[in-house]
């Protein structure tokens, strides 16, 4: 299963740049990018779920996580950098 997406990265002096998500599997100890192929040389950062865990949510707790998630798809959110300025005016 391959999941390949754009994720619009927080722009934060200008320092961050637009990244893939993969889904990849280990193999013989090297993980293995399912799908479209990165560039030799490309920077990675691995995230391993642990096959075991799990978290429980109450009703509330999964209606507002979802709720969350529909308001960041439909662009309802402001930046980091958004964030910072606003903060900066209460300090």
């Amino acid at each position: 299963m391959c999941c390949f997406e754009r994720i619009p990265a927080i722009r934060l002096r200008s320092n961050i740049r637009l990244m893939k998500v993969a889904t990849g599997t280990v193999i013989g100890g090297k993980v293995v990018v399912e799908g479209e192929s990165l560039a030799e040389g490309t920077k990675v950062t691995v995230v391993s779920r642990e096959d075991e865990e799990f978290f429980d949510l109450t009703p509330e707790e999964e209606a507002e996580l979802l709720a969350s998630i529909a308001e960041v798809e439909r662009g309802e959110y402001i930046t980091a950098e958004e964030l910072l300025e606003r903060l900066r005016r209460f300090g």
